[in-house]
């Protein structure tokens, strides 16, 4: 049994399973990862600024999203050795799940993420995302099976997808949907539930920290080799900008690893339920930041960001009477 594992002995030592399975640790640890990702979504878009991203130069923003992924799995496997007192690195038989976690989380999800960001606001892209819980509860009935679905889930994504409609609704009752901006955040969210299952499945063979860290460290190298390739540029301005890098990375850093215990120990639904509040961290800290008030306001999406938190509750509190928690 790995460390990590925290099987316990019965003799008083640390249980990681039964510390990351208490109800209110799972609570606090999964709100914490929520507000993290909330103020994401407007930091992203000062570092593009701070940066001198050209938002529509797509070889520029994969750059940058490089730039911060190298940076937060080097934070991890920093944090992993410190921690374990060794060099972390995966078992050999291990490699490709860490490649294939990178390609959905570190590359693909960010890839959708940073130019579908670029071509919406915050506001709007923080609702979007929160679809992702919507991913991660039918890819966890129906790809991976850890979970069964029902009509009580069924009514949450109906209530989810219609926050999203609502949010593009906008006050000018117009269907605003394009393919580099909704539609690729969507794909973020898609892609993010995916390596949710896969971080579950994948944390039974290889320790935690071993995985969250080097799949970002990969994925970050390759999408710094990938912008810079096809002529992406970034040009750092001061002390703000290299400050701003490290937050970004320690938000990914922190809250995936986070979540990766947190998913590793207990139902993927039970900590789902609280991503609800990351649509409205989202748009309270773009509103905030980024001056989006009027927007955040807008009765349109307002009714949007109940109706996505009502439905992700809805699954999580009566869509599953036993919990598989394997």
């Amino acid at each position: 049994m790995r460390p990590d594992e925290g099987g316990g002995d019965g003799n008083g030592k640390f249980s990681a399973r039964n510390f990351f399975t208490k109800p209110v640790v799972v609570c606090l640890c999964a709100i914490f990862c929520c507000i993290l990702w909330g103020s994401a979504f407007p930091c992203v878009k000062i570092g593009y600024v701070l940066f001198n991203v050209d938002t529509t130069n797509i070889p520029s923003v994969i750059l940058f999203a490089g730039l911060r992924f190298t940076l937060a799995g080097a934070l991890v496997i920093i944090f992993g050795c410190i921690s374990q007192k060794k060099f972390l690195v995966p078992k050999a038989k291990n490699w490709w799940r860490v490649l294939l976690v990178s390609l959905f989380q570190a590359i693909a999800q960010y890839i959708f993420f940073y130019i579908g960001l670029a071509n919406v606001t915050g506001v709007k892209g923080s609702v979007l995302n929160g679809l992702g819980v919507f991913f991660t509860i039918i890819f966890a009935c129906f790809l991976f099976r850890t979970e069964k679905f029902n009509l009580v889930k069924l009514a949450g994504c109906i209530l989810g997808f219609a926050g999203v409609i609502l949010i593009n609704l906008g006050g000018t009752f117009t269907f605003e949907f394009t393919l580099l901006g909704e539609g690729f955040v969507i794909l973020s969210g898609i892609s993010a539930a995916i390596a949710a299952g896969l971080v579950k499945v994948f944390s039974k063979y290889e320790d935690t920290t071993a995985l969250c860290g080097w799949q970002f460290l990969i994925g970050g190298i390759v999408l710094i080799i990938v912008g810079a390739s096809f002529g992406g540029q970034v040009r750092p301005e001061g002390f703000g900008a290299i400050a701003e890098l490290f937050y970004l990375a320690f938000i990914s850093s922190c809250a995936f690893t986070l979540q990766g215990y947190l998913v590793k120990y207990n139902p993927v639904s039970k900590v789902a339920v609280y991503k609800s509040t990351n649509p409205l961290f989202g748009a309270v800290f773009s509103a905030l930041i980024l001056g989006e008030t009027d927007q955040l306001l807008n009765y349109f999406t307002l009714l949007a960001i109940v109706l996505v938190c009502l439905g992700i509750f809805i699954i999580n509190k009566f869509g599953e009477k036993n919990k598989n928690t394997a």
